[in-house]
């Protein structure tokens, strides 16, 4: 009983022939157009690795330098009690305390000069003497101290 490859011998000769005829013919179309264009061939292969390098740059440069942690904090259930030392120790006045708490509640300068009938102003100028007494840079650091010291809720 012949098996496949003694049955189609020349079958299979006549088929690596034609393959190795094409490769050759391949290789030689290949070469020629390297020859024949070869600045061009040089020319596209420099773009594409600095495209490539572009992209990676890009991308090395995009990425964000630092590191987003969130840290959870408890919710504190235990009833208020006002800090009346630390009050009289930093020195912060009535009006200054009720612009801390409105402030705490997120509004806005305007917003607090309207519910407490003052100007803008005065809210910026009560606003920076709480920055100073309570050593902040900004509101939400304002506010963030004044609820560890007891000052507001």
């Amino acid at each position: 009983m012949p098996t496949f490859f003694t049955r189609n011998k020349s079958l299979l000769y006549y088929a690596v022939a034609m393959a190795a005829l094409l490769s050759i013919m391949r290789w030689l179309e290949l070469r020629l157009l390297i020859f024949r264009h070869a600045f061009e061939v040089y020319a596209g292969a420099i773009a594409f690795i600095f495209t490539m390098l572009g992209l990676w740059l890009a991308i090395k440069l995009n990425k964000p330098k630092t590191r987003t942690v969130i840290i959870e904090k408890p919710v504190i259930t235990s009833e208020f009690v006002f800090n009346q030392s630390e009050f009289e120790r930093l020195n912060i006045s009535k009006r200054e305390l009720e612009v801390l708490e409105l402030m705490a509640t997120g509004c806005s300068n305007n917003e607090i000069a309207e519910k407490l009938f003052l100007s803008p102003n005065t809210i910026k100028t009560h606003a920076a003497n709480l920055f100073e007494k309570l050593d902040a840079k900004r509101r939400t650091q304002a506010v963030e101290k004044a609820k560890q010291l007891g000052l507001i809720r």
